[in-house]
């Protein structure tokens, strides 16, 4: 498709009930179109840096149906392409009686698919699961929840190496990582265009959040991480950057018709009256100038509801407070929002943040101490050492923002203890991030279960010798030396225990969370490459729980093996 004008996309972003979003990135200002039957919808693209794009809003859809679609740009027929070797694209709506069906995972690179990329990055999770899905419609799920580090913007592939080199001096700062929106559009493209993969994006809605690698390694690690950026000559220019991206490529898609309408950047957008494209250029890089110097005055956070199961999303990055004294993993407007959508009143509660919030007790103890001795619980010489150590090892979970982590933990045991309404079954926390995928859980004799899940990476794997530092860390001497230390600095003991009931697990995968009649299923999958076929790999179910009402047994998972706990 290189002579088509369509450059990226479809992708189907938010759709409940009636309304469904569909983005594209196109070559020229253009009119889109979705065709559907004998409807359509059509939307004028919005310039970004010389990029052109577009957001299709569908409405008065009918609740629960299913329907192929077709993208034209300028009366000329893009999507599908007349040798798409998939099925065809549909929007499928929410049926407000059906049981949630979601695929969610984090942390993918984007390098070819044949034996050396497999070879170097593992088998790409969700590619495979598209091509199982290209063959067994009954794997399509109502909505893909993607949990950070879709893109690398500091770790660049040899492709994206190659764009760098054609288009500036790779010797100068920042060298072989992103510096502007040329940069991020084409690591986008790259990350978006695999076939598969940009078939399962046009056909199941996407939502999004990002994580540090989105702009960089440790991304608001701490105040004195951040003064050391912007003490660089190209520190300013990436997050822009990367903001102003992100909003386009990620964050629009994520707004519900109502949030998209209030928007700012959006209002500029639909206002615009006349025959021209709009260009938001100079608007959407001064929103993520101010975004990033003052935080509190846009929420990346967000929240959906599928029936009685709600999702909360809740960006831990870009809503840092830095300030010492006040360190909060999000700051106290953000918070203030997360915090009213923690409420009981639901069957399920899902809270999905790009950090896991129950690290293995082992690296939580680890964290938390860290971060008493970088704040001096041991004085100037120990801080500067927890800087490094927090900087070196990435010890910036939540564990190591404490304030942040208990406040947290206080909300979640309150609406599993029914003080925020009708208490849920399940309160379960779903995160990605550390290379490696798990299943905790709160010891509790009352109330809701309280889980956390963590499905990390979908194609990024640890080397062999980290998987084994990072078992010893988590599970392994850290965790009596890592209490004692914690104490050793004062730092209070958590206000509730947990363990790990499933995991680790260490392959590439893709979770899928299923709602059932007596509580909710999770499972994780990856690839196998059968008779040296490594593009057309074949999906392998690594581990399968069945989370009810209540614990009834601990154990752990086996491949192809449920597991009810």
């Amino acid at each position: 498709m290189s002579d088509s004008p369509l450059v990226l996309g479809p992708m189907l972003r938010y759709t409940d009930e009636t309304t469904a979003a569909v983005w594209v990135e196109t070559a020229n200002a253009v009119i889109v179109t979705v065709r559907m039957g004998a409807r359509q919808w059509n939307a004028r693209t919005f310039g970004v840096h010389g990029h052109h794009y577009a957001l299709v809003e569908l409405d008065g859809l009918e609740p629960g149906t299913s329907e192929e679609y077709e993208i034209v740009v300028d009366d000329r027929p893009v999507w599908p392409a007349p040798d798409a070797g998939h099925p065809a694209s549909r929007i499928v709506t929410r049926d407000p009686k059906a049981r949630l069906r979601m695929a969610w995972g984090s942390c993918r690179t984007s390098v070819p698919h044949d034996r050396k990329g497999n070879r170097r990055h593992g088998i790409d999770a969700m590619r495979t699961f598209a091509l199982a899905m290209a063959e067994d419609a009954a794997l399509r799920p109502d909505l893909i929840l993607l949990l950070g580090d879709q893109v690398y913007a500091d770790i660049t592939t040899e492709a994206m190496q190659d764009f760098i080199r054609d288009k500036r001096d790779i010797r100068e700062p920042p060298g072989t990582e992103l510096k502007d929106f040329e940069e991020y559009a084409h690591l986008y493209r790259l990350a978006w265009s695999d076939p598969m993969n940009r078939w399962l994006l046009s056909t199941v809605p996407s939502a999004m959040i990002f994580d540090d690698h989105d702009v960089r390694d440790d991304w608001n690690a701490s105040l004195s991480w951040k003064k050391s950026m912007e003490q660089t000559s190209w520190w300013h220019g990436r997050i822009v950057a990367g903001l102003a991206s992100y909003w386009v490529y990620q964050h629009l898609g994520n707004l519900s018709p109502r949030e998209r309408a209030d928007d700012e950047i959006w209002q500029l957008i639909a206002a615009h009256d006349g025959p021209d494209e709009p260009d938001v250029t100079e608007a959407l890089d001064a929103f993520a100038d101010r975004v990033d110097r003052e935080p509190t005055t846009y929420r990346f956070s967000y929240a959906r509801d599928f029936g009685d199961i709600r999702l909360v999303v809740v960006d831990s990055r870009a809503a840092r407070d830095l300030t010492p004294s006040d360190r909060a993993l999000v700051d106290r407007v953000e918070w203030s929002w997360v915090d009213q959508q923690l409420r009981g009143d639901v069957r399920h509660l899902l809270v999905a943040t790009s950090l896991p919030l129950l690290l293995p007790m082992g690296l939580h103890h680890v964290e938390s101490w860290d971060e008493a001795l970088a704040q001096g619980a041991w004085g100037r010489w120990f801080a500067r050492i927890g800087e490094r150590l927090r900087q070196m090892v990435d010890l910036e979970h939540w564990a190591a923002w404490q304030n942040s982590f208990r406040a947290m933990a206080t909300s979640l045991t309150e609406v599993a203890d029914g003080e925020r309404g009708r208490a849920p079954e399940t309160v379960t926390v779903l995160s990605g991030d550390v290379h490696y995928s798990y299943v905790a859980e709160i010891a509790r004799d009352r109330g809701s279960r309280i889980v956390q899940a963590v499905c990390s990476p979908v194609r990024n794997p640890l080397p062999i010798v980290m998987r084994w530092f990072s078992v010893v860390m988590s599970y392994g001497v850290a965790t009596p030396f890592g209490a004692l230390a914690a104490r050793s600095a004062k730092v209070p003991d958590p206000p509730f225990t947990w363990n790990t009931i499933a995991g680790p697990w260490f392959d590439n995968n893709l979770s899928v969370l299923q709602e059932r009649p007596d509580g909710l299923d999770l499972s994780w999958h990856a690839g196998r490459v059968d008779d040296g076929d490594d593009l057309h790999p074949r999906i392998d179910q690594v581990a399968r729980l069945e989370l009810g009402a209540r614990r009834e047994e601990r154990g752990r998972p086996r491949s192809q093996s449920p597991m009810a706990v």
